[in-house]
Formats: structure tokens, C-alpha cells, sequence
């Protein structure tokens, strides 16, 4: 018996060292899940080296932006933290009872404000008590929800505790992610101190870059084609009425001017490629009151110029929609309008309006049933990232 058991162990030792061509090997490996991949990682140097190698994130990134989903991170107080989940982006749904299920991720200590979503990452302001300091001293955090991965960030240069705003980039041609944060002025509310932070250096450090726009900065914003688009307001305006633009590989700022205040429902969106406004006719939010929806794009920013669209909504826009307040999640290439509720409903759904056909589709998402009456944020064309920070 010992004799037949050596055997066997023998063979498999010898059948798992028969060598597997490179290329292989990778098309292997980017068909696993993304936590099986982080195992495969810890399993020899060889594969270490293979899953951590520019061709292989890049090729993986590739085939992820070929079949974005959704992602909702869904807030606990209870347990202070974000847990998020991901479910099949589905295009064009046809039917009203179209279901998806949600796939658990990884979870992530919760804090003040989670900033965005950009290239599989997300950053969000974490306020830990560091060693020496009586005050909560901010720190912007980079996580990955996919991967389970973190990066606390060095402390900014600044003794502020709130007021901070950071916004999270990547560019596709230089393959660099980065941070922008600013934080606002007590004397005149402008956005002052910018600072950038290049992810995947050896050395990590905020450098402080000169901005010509005077501006005060908000929570909206967008990563479109290498550069940073956030709603602002300009000297002297207490509402948004213009967007600023931050060059992520020249590190330079612009600003396109709106031509009136933007609605608290307004959401940054990129059409087709373009810089996009949508918004409600309702200040705060959309409603099944709302009849229609603006979507204003600039074709090019250099000449401040906006081409509107308006969209009527059809009478079963208030039949399909059950909650009180909706927000835009953003839109699917230039014809597919999503929007989902702020706080989450058993069964949680979005919403899809298709602005050619004029139909309103409503997706269900199983699996977030535990979250009811909790605060759930759902993004667009989420896409994994097995890219190490």
C-alpha cells in the first residue's frame, strides 16, 4: 500500500512540473477569479512573477473592459464598514423581470466620504488617530474590492481634518493611476494646496502642483480618457456652474464653464468618450414625479461650448419606479440612462431607460437583501483589476 501511495504522489508531483508554454499559462490564469488569482500568487516565484508582470495586469485589464459589471458598495454602521458586490452589467435588458445576482467582494473599513471609482480602484478619506497627534489626521485610502488589497496613502500636507477633497485617475497611455487632492480655503472657500500622488512608485509622496482656475471643488467628478473632470464653483458663485479639468500626464488644470447653476441631481458621465451633464428637472434628485431628463456634453472643451439633449419620459416611467429619490449611476456608451435608489429596498434594483426606444427596464439584483434601509452606492462599467498598488 505504502509502495501503490508513493507511486501515485510521485506521478502528480511529475505531471504538475511537466512545463506549460508562457502563453498558455496566462490565458490560464486570467480565466480565474480574482481571489483564486491572489492564492496562485503566493503558490511559487515563478507564478508570483507571472501574475505581477506588466503583460499580464494589462492583458487582464484588456479582456475586464470587454465585459464591465456593476458594483455597489454597500455602507454598515453596524460593523463600520464597506462591503462591496458585483453582478453582470447587462446591456440592453429586454424584459422587466430581468435578474441578476450579486458576487460578494471584499470589505473595507468605512469613513467619512468614499470619493469614487476609476479603473477597478476606489479611494475614500479614512481619518485614523495617528501616533504623536491629538487630532484625527486625514489619510486617503486606495482599495481594491476585487483583490481584498489597501493602500493607506501618506498623510497629506495639511493640518486640516475635513474639507478635503481627493479625486482618483488613471491614465491609459501612461498606465499610471493617480491622486489629486485639494482642500478648501476658511478664508475665501476657494480650493487651495493641490497635491498629486503617483501610485506604483517606490517612493510614495505628495507633490504640490499650481492651479490658474480659481475654483472650489465638489464630490462630483469623472475619469474620462486621462483626465480628472470635476463640478465646481467659480469665484465669487456659491453653486456649481462650472467644470474644472485636471490633465493627469501635463498635471494641468482647466475649467469649462457651464451656462446656469446645476441641480443637486446633476452627475458627471462619459458620453461616448465625452465629457456629459445629466440631470433632472428636481433639484435634489430623480423622482416618479420627474418627466424628463437633460443631458448636456461639450464636444470640446477648448471652446466652453454645450449641445443639450432633452428626453421626455413615457407615462410607464411611474409605474415602473418605486422609490421616493433616485440618483444617475451614469450611462452605458450614448444610449442607456441607469439609475438606482439611495437607500436600499428588498429586492434592490436599477433602473435602465433606453433614450432611442423610450423604455424604462427595471433589473433586480439578489443578494443585498441583508442591507435593507442601509445607504448602497452602484457604479458603472466597474471593471477588476488584479494590478498590484
Amino acid at each position: 500500500m505504502t509502495s501503490r501511495r508513493a507511486t501515485r504522489s510521485m506521478t502528480r508531483r511529475h505531471r504538475n512540473s511537466l512545463p506549460v508554454p508562457d502563453d498558455l499559462a496566462m490565458e490560464i490564469f486570467s480565466r480565474l477569479p480574482s481571489k483564486a488569482m491572489a492564492r496562485c500568487r503566493c503558490a511559487c516565484k515563478l507564478w508570483s512573477s507571472m501574475l505581477r508582470s506588466q503583460d499580464f495586469t494589462d492583458s487582464f485589464l484588456t479582456k475586464s473592459c470587454a465585459r464591465p459589471q456593476l458594483l455597489f458598495a454597500c455602507e454598515d454602521h453596524s460593523v463600520s464598514k464597506y462591503i462591496f458586490f458585483s453582478s453582470p452589467q447587462p446591456e440592453n435588458p429586454e424584459e422587466n423581470s430581468y435578474v441578476v445576482a450579486a458576487n460578494p467582494l471584499a470589505c473595507f473599513p468605512s469613513s467619512y466620504v468614499l470619493f469614487g471609482c476609476t479603473s477597478g480602484f476606489l479611494c475614500y478619506g479614512a481619518k485614523p488617530i495617528l501616533e504623536g497627534r491629538i487630532n484625527p489626521a486625514y489619510v486617503p485610502v486606495i482599495c481594491n474590492p476585487s483583490t481584498g488589497q489597501s493602500l493607506i496613502l501618506p498623510t497629506l500636507k495639511s493640518r486640516k481634518r475635513f474639507g478635503v477633497e481627493s479625486y482618483l485617475g488613471y491614465d491609459s497611455v501612461s498606465k499610471e493611476l493617480k491622486v489629486l487632492s485639494m482642500e478648501l480655503s476658511f478664508v475665501s472657500g476657494h480650493s487651495v494646496r493641490h497635491q498629486v500622488l503617483t501610485l506604483g512608485t517606490k517612493k510614495l509622496m505628495w507633490r504640490l502642483v499650481e492651479c490658474c482656475v480659481p475654483h472650489r471643488s465638489s464630490g462630483k467628478w469623472i475619469c474620462i480618457s486621462g483626465a480628472l473632470y470635476y463640478a465646481a464653483r467659480a469665484a465669487g458663485s456659491s453653486v456649481n456652474s462650472m467644470v474644472v479639468c485636471f490633465d493627469l500626464r501635463s498635471e494641468t488644470f482647466s475649467s469649462v464653464m457651464f451656462s446656469k447653476a446645476m441641480p443637486d441631481s446633476t452627475t458627471l458621465v462619459n458620453y461616448g468618450g465625452k465629457l456629459g451633464l445629466l440631470m433632472s428637472g428636481d433639484s435634489h434628485g430623480v423622482t416618479r414625479a420627474s418627466t424628463s431628463f437633460e443631458l448636456w456634453v461639450v464636444p470640446d472643451a477648448a471652446k466652453h461650448e454645450w449641445s443639450k439633449h432633452v428626453y421626455v419620459l413615457p407615462p410607464s416611467w411611474k409605474n415602473v419606479v418605486a422609490a421616493k429619490i433616485m440618483y444617475f449611476a451614469g450611462i452605458v456608451g450614448t444610449n442607456e440612462i441607469i439609475l438606482a435608489p439611495w437607500f436600499q429596498r428588498v429586492p434592490y434594483f436599477v433602473i435602465y431607460y433606453n433614450v432611442e426606444s423610450k423604455k424604462v427596464r427595471k433589473v433586480g439584483i439578489q443578494g443585498l437583501e441583508a442591507f435593507q434601509g442601509k445607504s448602497i452606492k452602484t457604479y458603472l462599467n466597474y471593471v477588476e483589476n488584479v494590478k498590484l498598488l
